[in-house]
């Protein structure tokens, strides 16, 4: 199947033989930009909705063979795990006709093998999601809405002046009769401290301007997710050290305890 001559008719009599499942999929994963196997199963092929796990993955596996064949998908060359990992270390991303079919053809034309850098930080910002979407089916809260890069990025300034906060993620969550809203920062130890230090300030700055509280009222928290407890600890001296920040905005947490925090648990 060619998409670049596959017409828009053509394009939509394909489109309408997919399944709200193939569907989701799709939007998931474009949405997300990068996704795991594994990833794209606990969100859309839940355990519950088959007799087994066993039978989600068989599931799960002959769908994402499927749209990779019709080139609504693609897998990346690399694999989580190595060649050994077998199709649950596939990482998938849009292929061409779920790039049209999406209409992003104008953020990625020419596909690229992406770097490990980005398809790690890409892959752990999906996994908050994830975790999210799965938590949120078992009850007690609800995902009112998620804003993915570019998506959640703020701009505010004056002309000549204007500052770019680009978050990794927006999430918000409805609790009961709350809604918690949230920046979520996923750091996995390759920046200097310093530079997420540098990150806060930016933060505050956008706090001080109050446009986010014109729109919404609140002004959401920032939870940075670090991959220790001794990194945490070292940002957060060095947060604390520089003298500017805003108490409560930022919370430090690590991946384990990120759902948690979010959902708004104590523990």
């Amino acid at each position: 199947m060619n998409a670049t001559r596959l017409g828009p008719q053509g394009l939509r009599r394909i489109a309408r033989n997919l399944s709200e499942r193939d569907l989701a999929v799709i939007r998931h994963v474009g949405e997300l930009r990068l996704m795991s196997a594994g990833q794209i199963e606990a969100l859309c092929f839940p355990s519950n909705a088959h007799a087994s796990e066993l039978s989600a993955r068989r599931v799960a596996r002959r769908v994402l063979e499927r749209l990779t064949r019709d080139r609504f998908l693609t897998r990346l060359e690399r694999r989580i795990g190595g060649v050994r990992s077998g199709s649950s270390g596939y990482i998938y991303t849009l292929g061409p006709l779920g790039i049209r079919m999406l209409k992003a053809n104008g953020r990625r034309r020419h596909f690229r093998e992406p770097s490990t850098a980005f398809t790690n930080h890409t892959l752990a910002i999906g996994q908050v999601v994830v975790d999210l979407g799965v938590a949120a089916r078992r009850g007690g809260f609800e995902v009112e809405e998620i804003q993915t890069e570019p998506r959640c990025w703020r701009r505010f300034g004056g002309v000549g002046t204007q500052s770019l906060l680009r978050p990794d993620l927006f999430v918000s969550l409805g609790i009961g009769e709350l809604e918690h809203r949230w920046f979520v920062e996923v750091d996995l130890g390759t920046e200097h401290v310093t530079t997420l230090v540098r990150k806060c300030q930016l933060y505050i700055r956008y706090y001080q301007s109050g446009l986010e509280q014109q729109r919404h009222d609140v002004f959401p928290r920032v939870c940075w997710m670090l991959p220790s407890e001794q990194r945490a600890g070292r940002f957060g001296r060095a947060l604390e050290s520089s003298g500017n920040h805003v108490e409560g905005l930022f919370v430090l947490t690590v991946p384990e305890r990120v759902l948690g925090k979010l959902i708004g648990r104590r523990s």
